[in-house]
């Protein structure tokens, strides 16, 4: 009887105490080749433009995050962050894209409405943001990558909280510049 109790204890601690070493996800690797996109997408600083892909952004930095929805609360703090930074953040040659699976009107709106100066680009099939490891449909998972000029994954936040995340991807921009 003692040698089940303690095997049962041994099990649940295993199951419900898995940490990073032995959990997983599907998202690219620090030094993988970030994954290519052509997504349709809204910025109101370039308004002649309606699709980008990765290659827009060859010889800069790129910060990639993937959110759930425009105009709930976690989601604005979070881009909002971005917004207010976005300056520090072109200092180090950076650019920031926010990826969700909102339409090109909604993200307009949210842009509009909340003042977010960079480019939001649409998903809604979960396509990209799969490629990722960022799709829970019917929503992105909220993750960050940090690719290089020469478009490898240089950093990676997975299931982040909003609060203070556009200072934390900042800092460690400084760091690999």
């Amino acid at each position: 009887m003692r040698n089940l109790v303690v095997s049962i204890l041994i099990s649940f601690i295993f199951l419900f105490n898995c940490n990073s070493a032995i959990a997983f996800d599907f998202a690219p690797e620090v030094g993988d080749i970030a994954p290519n996109f052509q997504l349709e997408g809204f910025n109101k600083n370039i308004k002649s433009k309606n699709i980008w892909e990765l290659n827009d952004f060859q010889g800069k930095w790129l910060v990639i995050y993937f959110y759930p929805k425009d105009f709930t609360a976690g989601c604005t703090l979070e881009a909002k962050g971005f917004s207010e930074l976005k300056k520090d953040f072109s200092k180090y040659n950076a650019e920031i894209v926010g990826i969700s699976a909102d339409n090109q009107d909604s993200h307009e709106s949210f842009c509009s409405e909340k003042s977010i100066n960079y480019t939001l680009l649409s998903d809604p099939e979960g396509i990209i943001s799969d490629k990722y490891g960022s799709w829970i449909p019917p929503f992105s998972d909220r993750n960050t990558f940090l690719i290089s000029p020469e478009g490898e994954i240089s950093y990676r936040w997975i299931s982040v909280l909003p609060l203070n995340h556009a200072k934390e991807v900042l800092n460690v921009l400084k760091k690999k510049i």
